[in-house]
């Protein structure tokens, strides 16, 4: 890295039994992508609960990404559709918070997609370079709008965030 360039911060939360998998893959295959990603494992992509998020966001993190199963193809049933809900749902909380889109994705990558999963976290590094660093308080001090909109937040989406029984 050389002096006055930047370089993003990714904090990546990715599924146990896929996604994870994929990354060991890619490491394995010696394929070479982006370092700027820190990999943190769950069980599940639909573990990841939006505080988590917002913690990294926080903490000075430039982008996020939720890994995991493809669509169908989860083994907790139906939880990557719940993280695809949540998804959403925080993506468009972060808009309203001043977090451009680009920051924040969701990739579906299998245990065999190690190339595919490389090559998604080198686009995110990529574009959160171009977008420059996120700068949260700045966009936290902004007005009472957004500060209204972290209080809502578990109130608008307390069913994404319900444990089933």
């Amino acid at each position: 890295m050389s002096e006055g360039t930047f370089e993003p911060k990714i904090i990546g939360f990715l599924c146990n039994w896929c996604s994870y998998r994929a990354a060991d893959l890619a490491g394995t295959s010696r394929l070479i992508y982006a370092p700027n990603a820190r990999m943190i494992r769950v069980m599940c992509s639909g573990r990841v609960d939006p505080t988590f998020v917002l913690k990294a966001y926080s903490l000075g993190a430039d982008g996020v990404f939720v890994a995991g199963c493809h669509p169908g193809e989860c083994h907790y049933v139906e939880q990557n559709y719940k993280a695809m809900r949540r998804f959403l749902m925080l993506r468009y909380t972060l808009e309203r918070l001043g977090v451009e889109s680009e920051r924040f994705r969701l990739i579906w990558a299998s245990a065999a997609e190690g190339r595919q999963l490389a090559q998604a976290i080198d686009e995110l590094v990529e574009g959160v370079r171009a977008l420059g660093p996120l700068a949260w308080p700045r966009h936290l001090v902004a007005g009472a709008e957004q500060e209204a909109a972290l209080d809502k937040i578990v109130h608008e989406h307390a069913e994404a965030m319900e444990i089933p029984a």
